[in-house]
């Protein structure tokens, strides 16, 4: 008997079988497998459920849910961009990432590289104490890991750098490598919750992206991002997504950077999320007066993703198996992350405050231009 998913994925060669085979049954075989793959692409187009108290609209729908500890600065000077701030430390090189692979790719200089591997160190030392599992993931997943965990591989739409001829794309995130690596498999309820903190590149389209607010490092092809990424039992997950939510939030306290959570409203939920938190930082050069700027999302999947990578999970005297609940929490994208600090901790004469969680593994208090 052939797997559904099979079919799905190779009906062209499904298809050629019965129809050489020729008997009136294998072509009925045929006409039936055909319905079990277009209803399988249905199904996969269909999102999440929504969670009752999401706000309910588009955009501008969001609602504010919390501010963080540090307040919006206001300076006694005229405060510049990252790019400005880059150009002047010698932090970013982006004509040569342009010359090298296009525009939306950079080089990160001196002290820029510093504060990334500071900060990747900054949020795996936190995570351990929590308890998370630290990995670091593969750049490259199949296509049907990628559908699995909700991701669009293929098709005009699509954010996603996919390999010609191969069934392999440039992830987008490590919530796709994480959650494919448990595919299939089965949890004993004592094994949950389970929280793993992935280090990878992530690799994005961002098509049709343009304007001020997209300068620089905002929105790019590639950076590097610490993931958050959980395995519950169903009643466990709304706790859990409170965690990922307080993580985040403590990670950029931390900072020093000022921020706003933004409870998401339910028409600009990806197809995943039944509910989703975004923490917006303070980008004071982002616009004349200054912006919020995304910096990390956290977001409860419940079992949209299980259903789909066959995750579940096995309790003790019962007959079968239930689906786990998955989430994913943005811990540090280090991109965005650069664009905070260097913003936010300027000061008049150029120079830029190394926040002090980072001052460690920094070396040094203070980004000043290096010295020639």
């Amino acid at each position: 008997m052939l797997d559904r998913r099979f079919v799905a994925d190779n009906v062209d060669l499904v298809a050629a079988n019965c129809r050489a085979r020729g008997s009136a049954a294998d072509v009925a075989k045929f006409a039936a497998l055909e319905i079990v793959a277009e209803s399988d692409a249905i199904l996969r187009a269909i999102p999440n459920l929504t969670h009752p108290a999401a706000p309910v609209g588009g955009e501008d729908a969001a609602v504010e849910i919390r501010r963080g500890a540090t307040p919006v600065p206001s300076f006694p000077f005229k405060a510049r961009d990252h790019v400005d701030l880059g150009a002047a430390l010698d932090l970013f090189d982006f004509e040569a990432g342009a010359t090298v692979a296009g525009h939306g790719f950079y080089f990160l200089k001196n002290d820029a590289v510093l504060l990334e591997l500071a900060l990747q160190r900054y949020a795996v030392d936190l995570l351990q104490r929590e308890g998370f599992t630290v990995m670091t993931t593969p750049d490259l997943a199949r296509d049907t890991i990628l559908e699995g965990t909700g991701f669009m591989p293929r098709g005009p739409e699509t954010q996603i750098y996919s390999i010609t001829g191969s069934d392999l794309s440039l992830v987008a995130t490590a919530e796709i490598t994480l959650g494919g690596a448990f595919h299939e498999r089965i949890f004993e309820a004592e094994e949950l919750p389970l929280k793993l903190c992935g280090i990878s590149h992530c690799f994005r389209t961002e098509a049709g992206a343009h304007g001020r607010a997209t300068r620089g490092l905002y929105r790019v092809h590639q950076f590097t991002k610490v993931e958050m990424f959980a395995f519950t039992a169903p009643e466990q997950s709304a706790a859990m997504h409170d965690l990922l939510l307080d993580l985040e939030c403590r990670l950029f306290d931390g900072l020093g950077i000022p921020y706003r959570v933004i409870d998401t409203a339910s028409g600009d939920l990806g197809g995943p999320a039944y509910r989703k938190f975004d923490l917006e930082a303070w980008m004071p050069g982002r616009g004349p007066a200054g912006e919020w700027g995304e910096v990390t999302s956290t977001s409860n999947c419940t079992d949209y993703q299980s259903r789909r990578l066959g995750l579940r999970y096995r309790k003790p005297g019962e007959k079968g198996t239930q689906f786990v609940h998955t989430l994913n929490g943005t811990a540090v994208a280090i991109s965005r992350a650069l664009i905070a600090i260097l913003e936010n901790h300027q000061q008049a004469d150029g120079t830029v405050t190394v926040p002090e969680p980072l001052v460690a593994w920094m070396g040094k208090r203070t980004i000043a231009p290096p010295r020639r």
